[in-house]
Formats: C-alpha cells, sequence, structure tokens
C-alpha cells in the first residue's frame, strides 16, 4: 500500500468486531494525525495467529476483514494495512518487530496499541518492550487502558460468549453497535411464503455463529429509506430438512421492498426463543405466527 510521505500514526492490533474497547486505540492515532498533519492507519492480521498455531481450534472471528476495514475507515482512519499472519511472520522476534515495520514504513512516527498487546515470537513482546524499542527508533508510544463495561474489560472473546449465548442486547452494548449480517437476497424454496411467512434468505455464512434461534431484527437496504421491523430465524430447519449449514431468513413485519439479489443488512437486536423441531408444518406455522406477535409487540405495532 502506497502512504504519503507524512508522519504515520498506526494502530496495532486483531480488532475483531471494532468493540468499544478498540476505539480508544484508534480514535488516539486518529487525533495525533489530525494534529500532526499525518496519516492515521491502523495494522492487522489474518488470518488469525490460532489458524496457524491451533488449526483445530481456531478462534472465530466476529467480522471479515472486508467489514472491518469498513468499520474502521468509518471510525476515520485513513488506510487498513491487513498484514498476512504466515509462519514467516511468526518467527520475527519481539526485538526484531518495530525495526522490521520501520523497514517496510519509514514515515512511521508513532505506534498505538492496547495495553495488554503482546507480539513476537512466542508472544514474548509487552508494552514495556515496545516502550524501550521505540525510544530506539525516535518514534512516539501510546498504549490504552482496557475500557470496563458493567465491570469487567470489553473484549473480543467476551464479545464471542456473548454472541454465542444469543445475549445481542449485551453484544451491541459492548460493539457499540447492533451486531448485523450482510449480503444479497438468495432465492430459497419459498416455504415460508406458502406458511403466509414469506421470508429474505441471505447469502451470509460467518466464521463466528450466533445462536440459532428466533430474533427480533431491523433491516435495512437501499430501497428502503428507514430500516424495517422483523423477524428472523437463524437455523438448520429441522421440521423440514436436515441441513448442516445455518441460514438466516427473515420475514419483514409489513410492505417489503426488497427482492432477490438485493443487497440488505439485518441488525440483531434480541433473541426471541431457540430453533424447534415441530410435528407438522401447521405447528410450525402456529408458533412463527406467535414469534411474530412476539416481534411486534418489541416494536410497539398493533
Amino acid at each position: 500500500m502506497q502512504l504519503p510521505a507524512v508522519p504515520l500514526h498506526l494502530a496495532i492490533g486483531m480488532f475483531d468486531g471494532v468493540h468499544l474497547g478498540h476505539h480508544a486505540v484508534v480514535e488516539a492515532a486518529i487525533q495525533s494525525a489530525r494534529r500532526s498533519g499525518g496519516v492515521a492507519a491502523v495494522l492487522t492480521f489474518y488470518p488469525h495467529p490460532s489458524a496457524l498455531f491451533r488449526p483445530d481450534q481456531p478462534t472465530r472471528l466476529i467480522l471479515e476483514p472486508s467489514t472491518k476495514a469498513r468499520l474502521l475507515l468509518r471510525l476515520g482512519i485513513d488506510a487498513v494495512i491487513t498484514q498476512p499472519f504466515t509462519l514467516d511472520f511468526a518467527r520475527i522476534t519481539a526485538e526484531e518487530f518495530l525495526p522490521w515495520l520501520k523497514q517496510r514504513l519509514p514515515h512511521l512516527a508513532g505506534i498505538y496499541v492496547g495495553q495488554n498487546w503482546r507480539f513476537g515470537a512466542g508472544r514474548r513482546g509487552d508494552v514495556a518492550l515496545l516502550v524501550t524499542a521505540a525510544r530506539q527508533l525516535g518514534l512516539s508510544l501510546f498504549s490504552a487502558p482496557p475500557v470496563n463495561f458493567d465491570g469487567e474489560p470489553i473484549s473480543s472473546t467476551r464479545i464471542r460468549g456473548l454472541l454465542e449465548a444469543g445475549e445481542m442486547e449485551a453484544a451491541g452494548a459492548l460493539l457499540g453497535y447492533e451486531y448485523y449480517a450482510e449480503g444479497p437476497v438468495v432465492s430459497g424454496r419459498r416455504l415460508g411464503r406458502e406458511l403466509g411467512f414469506p421470508t429474505l434468505n441471505l447469502a451470509w455464512s460467518p466464521a463466528l455463529r450466533p445462536r440459532l434461534g428466533v430474533y427480533v431484527v431491523r433491516v435495512r437496504g437501499e430501497k428502503s429509506r428507514a430500516p424495517l421491523p422483523g423477524v428472523a430465524n437463524y437455523g438448520l430447519r429441522p421440521t423440514v430438512e436436515q441441513a448442516t449449514d445455518p441460514r438466516l431468513e427473515t420475514h419483514v413485519l409489513g410492505p417489503c421492498p426488497f427482492n432477490q439479489g438485493d443487497a440488505i443488512t439485518v441488525e440483531w437486536l434480541r433473541f426471541l426463543r431457540p430453533e424447534m423441531k415441530f410435528g407438522s408444518l401447521e405447528e410450525l406455522r402456529a408458533q412463527i405466527a406467535r414469534d411474530t406477535a412476539d416481534a411486534r409487540r418489541h416494536f410497539s405495532l398493533p
């Protein structure tokens, strides 16, 4: 990536979720860049280091790299640099890391990290080592303390646990935005239409799967000026098929302007119930009607 020849203020980390705990690090880099007439950038990594060291149990990421980059740019970052986390990169020692970085980014002026960030081979590097290495290279260093919520630090690990438990309100409070799925509407079996509840089927397959079940949601897209209330099922559809990949199916509570091929965003607001297998399509239809009524009450709709 070609960066302008001005002071570079670089926030470094995985930044998975781009949550409120990350904002302090990123915003410090942005403010310093604005004061110095420089550039604020993020250095992040893909895949997660666990994919290299624990390939059988990798950390499931909340965000795809492209979505993470978009959220970082929205915060005011000028550029996002994604470093492939390869075996060669993992071999760089903690002592070698900053000189390696400075060689590749000659206009590097400041480093911005979370207080608990670790780096270098064997994760031997910490902020104390960074302070020494930065001083030797004439770089400024900022380390942000953890941001707490309800008495505990906000972390990507904590948010992953909340998403897997279906605790969307709590996850959203830590993220600073509603968790969402996005993608094009794809064709389905049209079973929802036959049952009287047509759905938008989303082409979406996240690394970290939220809890399977039924949710109150909001739907956004270019064809609607305002977000639309809805109810969604994320699951394997055990009543009608033996699927292995969950699908997100969303019923809009009211007129729906979206069609196959339209790009939409589905924001997950509240968990209603776990996915269940029903004895008949009539039982399924009756439960969907109850789910829809619950969602209407959430939005105070008649």
